[in-house]
C-alpha cells in the first residue's frame, strides 16, 4: 500500500463542528498536492414521506441538497484560498457513511477526512455515529478530526 496521497475526500455535514476537519483535509491537501472531493450526502427520506406526505419530503429534500450545496461551497472556498483544487460533491439516497464509503471505494480516494462530533451515551447508542461506521467499513484510510 502507498503513503502517497495524491485524491482525499473530506466529508462535510456543513455544520460548525467539521471546520476543524476541513482545515486539516485542505491542508493535508496542499502539503501533499492532492486533490479533494468535499462529499455531503443527503439521506433518503422515504421515512420522512410515509410520515408527512411527498410535498413535505420533497421539501425537506430541497433544503437538504442547499445544505450540501454550502456545506461543499464552504470546503471548495477553503481550498481555493490555499491553492488547492476541491470538487464539490452531494451524494442522494444513501445514509451519510455509506455514500462516503462508497464513494471513496468507487473514486479510488486515497484518504478520507472527516469530523467527529463526539457524541457519547444514549445518543450514540440509538443514533450510531457516521465516523465509526466510515472507519468500520471503508476500504481507504480515514482521518477522523475531532
Amino acid at each position: 500500500m502507498s503513503a502517497e496521497i495524491r485524491t482525499i475526500a473530506v466529508a462535510t455535514d456543513g455544520s460548525d463542528k467539521v471546520k476543524n476537519a476541513v482545515e486539516w483535509g485542505i491542508g493535508l491537501a496542499k502539503a501533499n498536492g492532492a486533490k479533494v472531493s468535499a462529499l455531503y450526502v443527503v439521506p433518503h427520506t422515504g421515512v420522512t414521506l410515509a410520515m408527512r406526505g411527498e410535498m413535505w419530503s420533497k421539501a425537506l429534500e430541497n433544503h437538504l441538497k442547499e445544505v450540501g450545496e454550502k456545506a461543499t461551497g464552504y470546503v471548495a472556498d477553503v481550498g481555493k484560498k490555499e491553492g488547492v483544487k476541491v470538487e464539490p460533491v452531494i451524494i442522494e439516497d444513501k445514509t451519510p457513511a455509506d455514500g462516503i464509503v462508497d464513494f471513496a471505494t468507487e473514486n479510488n480516494i486515497d484518504l478520507i477526512v472527516m469530523g467527529t462530533l463526539g457524541v457519547t451515551g444514549l445518543g450514540h447508542i440509538l443514533l450510531g455515529s457516521v465516523a465509526e461506521n466510515v472507519v468500520r467499513h471503508a476500504k481507504r484510510p480515514v482521518l477522523v478530526i475531532p
